[in-house]
């Protein structure tokens, strides 16, 4: 299996780890030029007002300079106000950019703004102090400089796309000194102001271009310690109980892969052989409903960890409390989807014990909207090894809203069912908003587990549900694991066959997810 260097480093790490060629990476970057051209448009805006505010109080006075230069120039300074201005509108909005795209605003902006001022510059001879006469270009030196370092710093790019970008922003102010002749009276002739203000150039360029070589190449030893074998994390997803989830790219495939690591501290002999397990017998289940895992191994310095598929969408805890109670018929899409995923794993003789509305996710996949999977074995119990120290007898597993009565009193026995009883829990949590129990204590709640009978679905909300649906959701709920649908299968085929249920169509999906991400933005990550 795959293994990598060490990640003892990786809660350290940020977006400025992510790879340039991946998404996260053209997001990050698309991010990043949005600040820097915002940042430049204070700053720039700042000497812009107060020039004007000293001009319309008589405390500067232009001198030689005419009104006509005055106002040329003032239009100049404003017309690279606008461009950073632009360039930070159109990266901040929030559309998709392409790599093209935002590599032209990186150049073209910074080219712009460097020749609006260098024309502003050549129409205003701004220095008439004898004292700067051997540097007559300090004024445009400096703008130059913290413009092109302030980008190597705040936009990350590799070296030779730096020293092409800042090469290009300096030839204006180059070519300028050409045109300016240097203050009345100075020592310097043109020769020399030239001179000097090329060596300033190639200055500012060099610094440029280094810093952003020391940056970009930290960028990299973080993504590199964010390596596992072929795989690259770059965005922690969620923590649960079992590991850490982040987000990650194949190097070959770049495909979006989940990593589930066990974090140092968790990494006790008992933890990493229940870790190793999850991985295992998850990775026996090939139900389109179940999520797939890709790979798995450990890293040198002996932290475990596999790859799964990635799913972008909304859990159903997410899902409710945002959406509020849903139809029937979504109810019923859901929970023959699950039961199905639960059909296949209980036939092989594993168990989940941790079936909850944060383990069951919504996603498109192949097209197809509102495809549930289950996730996070990490409370799985094989049958076939019951007898192993893993699942101790003393130790109430899995979630209380969702227990069964059984996996309280006798956590040890616990079998097939006690998932359809979390099942039916979580339907009833679809279908009313409300948990099937709830108290001020985990004791309170177990104890309306093991004695409290449901209230009817119907009786919650105040209005009529579809019978079979509220009969199925019921004898999921009984106390008595023998008073339970007989399997998953059994589960599956009586909501396929329940009438007055109606049908959750791909159109109800489809239409669903479109006012969904209108009002939310793009769905939610797993955790």
């Amino acid at each position: 299996m795959a293994s990598g260097p060490t990640i003892v480093r990786l809660a350290r790490g940020g977006s400025s780890a992510v790879d340039l060629d991946t998404e996260a990476g053209r997001a990050f970057l698309q991010e990043r030029l949005a600040f820097y051209n915002k940042l430049a448009f204070i700053i720039s805006g700042v000497f812009f007002l107060v020039g004007m505010l000293l001009l319309a109080s008589g405390v500067a006075s232009p001198g030689e300079v005419s009104g006509a230069q005055t106002r040329r120039a003032t239009l100049l300074h404003g017309a690279t106000l606008v461009v950073q201005l632009s360039a930070w509108v159109v990266c901040a909005r929030g559309r998709r950019l392409s790599h093209p795209l935002l590599r032209t605003i990186d150049v073209g902006a910074l080219v712009l703004v460097c020749l609006g001022f260098a024309l502003q510059d050549v129409t205003v001879v701004t220095l008439h102090v004898e004292a700067l006469a051997p540097f007559p270009r300090v004024t445009m030196i400096l703008i130059l400089t913290n413009l092109l370092i302030a980008r190597a710093v705040f936009v990350p790019s590799p070296t030779a796309w730096t020293a092409a970008v800042s090469a290009a922003a300096a030839v204006p102010v180059v070519a300028s000194a050409g045109f300016a002749p240097p203050p009345s009276g100075a020592a310097t002739g043109q020769g020399a102001v030239a001179l000097w203000t090329v060596l300033w150039a190639a200055c500012a360029v060099v610094v440029a271009t280094l810093t952003s070589r020391v940056i970009y190449g930290l960028r990299e030893q973080v993504r590199e310690a964010r390596r596992l074998g072929q795989y690259t994390l770059e965005e922690k997803l969620g923590e649960g109980g079992m590991g850490t989830v982040y987000r990650a790219s194949h190097a070959m495939l770049r495909r979006p892969t989940a990593i589930k690591l066990l974090p140092p501290e968790k990494a006790g002999h008992a933890a990493l052989e229940r870790f190793e397990r999850e991985v295992q017998l998850t990775a026996r289940l090939s139900h389109p409903n179940t999520v797939a895992v890709f790979d798995y191994g450990r890293t040198p310095d002996g932290l475990f960890y596999y790859a799964m598929e990635y799913l972008d969408g909304v859990n159903l805890e997410v899902l409710v409390r945002e959406d509020g109670p849903q139809p029937p018929a979504r109810v019923a899409h859901v929970m023959r989807q699950v039961a199905a995923a639960l059909a296949e794993a209980h036939g092989i003789g594993l168990v989940h014990r941790d079936v909850k509305p944060e383990n069951i996710l919504l996603c498109e996949r192949g097209g197809v909207p509102d495809v549930a999977k289950v996730l996070d074995f990490g409370l799985v119990k094989d049958l076939e090894r019951s007898g192993a120290a893993l699942s101790r007898a003393d130790v109430v597993q899995g979630t209380p809203l969702y227990i069964s009565p059984e996996a309280i009193t006798a956590p040890d026995r616990v079998d097939a069912r006690g998932d359809l009883y979390a099942l039916g829990a979580v339907g009833y949590y679809m279908l009313t908003g409300q948990h099937v129990f709830s108290g001020a204590t985990l004791v309170e709640v177990c104890s309306h587990h093991l004695h409290t009978p449901p209230e009817p679905p119907s009786a919650r909300l105040g209005r009529p549900v579809p019978p079979a649906l509220e009969e199925i959701l019921l004898a999921c709920l009984e106390k008595d694991p023998a008073r339970r649908p007989g399997s998953a299968l059994i589960l599956r085929d009586a909501l396929c066959a329940a009438p007055g249920v109606g049908e959750w169509s791909e159109a109800d999906a489809r239409a669903w997810w479109a006012r969904w991400r209108a009002r939310r933005g793009p769905p939610e990550r797993p955790a």
